[in-house]
């Protein structure tokens, strides 16, 4: 019986390690000297250029708080592994420990503060619509008895439903698997207009063969902080994710950062996305916080 409770006690405490492994992401991080960052492949702030290559703006500034994170746990080395994730399963990977650090385009909304933390607000998004320039649609009302392309997983075409000037406008959605796959929605014909963060459109547009041909239009649907993303009830990661965008606000990198990927030619068409730093944006960098949309909607 001894041996039975003994056995019982060991399992237990090894199941409380693991489970305070899991929520110590600082201590994973130091035992392993490695860190997995959660990307996107065809984001506005987070893009592959292929061969396992990951870059933008909000992978580069994520690469930039894991290296404050190495200094602060005074490891010579840290291994950062790139996951590549999706608007479907980007929760699910950082909440089973796949992730530690996800800097894609993820949207800080109450819903998903039940599941995941997110750092402060690095990203202000507008949800626009991305039509052909020769299409006629300029506004949500334009969109009446069309096709209407967004992205599986996202947030878009229910701020798209919601909003005050869709009501009685009827369309059709159809949703693509990633971003590049619903603006090739929009580029085939498949769609007349494709629903999107403001970022994401302008990104797929300055990448396609004729950048001239689109254009995006009418009214703002929705204001999003974007966020990284991480598993919750773990105090010490988020501060140390959190300290080190507040430092890179305050020494100006990070509005360097925004300019190189937003302002400049970018890789790998050598195009300028042309996204000027938004007053939302500079406003959250002002007074940084992790407050969901729904608190911005407020305003």
């Amino acid at each position: 019986m001894k041996k039975h409770l003994l056995a019982i006690a060991v399992t237990a405490l090894a199941a409380g390690s693991a489970f305070a492994q899991a929520t110590d992401t600082l201590a994973k991080i130091k035992a392993s000297g490695s860190v997995t960052l959660g990307v996107r492949e065809s984001s506005g702030l987070s893009y592959t250029l292929g061969n396992g290559k990951f870059v933008g703006f909000h992978t580069e500034m994520g690469e930039i708080v894991l290296a404050d994170i190495q200094k602060q746990l005074g490891l010579p080395k840290l291994e950062v592994k790139y996951q590549p994730v999706t608007s479907q399963n980007r929760i699910p990977l950082v909440t089973n420990g796949t992730v530690d650090l996800e800097c894609g385009s993820t949207t800080n909304n109450a819903a998903r503060q039940k599941d995941v933390a997110f750092a402060i607000t690095t990203y202000v998004e507008e949800v626009r619509i991305a039509t052909k320039a020769a299409s006629g649609i300029a506004s949500v009302k334009d969109l009446a008895n069309k096709t209407v392309a967004t992205t599986t997983g996202t947030t878009s075409v229910q701020t798209l439903r919601k909003h005050e000037r869709a009501g009685g406008i009827d369309f059709k959605e159809v949703f693509g698997k990633d971003h590049a796959d619903s603006f090739l929605m929009l580029e085939t014909g498949r769609a007349d207009a494709f629903v999107m963060d403001g970022s994401i459109l302008a990104a797929n547009i300055s990448k396609s063969k004729s950048p001239a041909d689109y254009k995006i239009v009418g009214e703002v649907l929705n204001v999003e902080p974007i966020a990284c993303m991480m598993r919750k009830d773990d105090p010490a990661f988020k501060k140390a994710v959190d300290d080190s965008i507040k430092r890179q606000i305050a020494d100006g990198s990070l509005a360097k950062l925004y300019d190189k990927w937003f302002m400049q030619p970018v890789p790998p068409t050598n195009t300028k996305i042309g996204l000027p730093l938004s007053d939302a944006t500079k406003a959250a960098w002002a007074a940084p916080n992790d407050k969901p949309m729904e608190d911005y909607a407020k305003k």
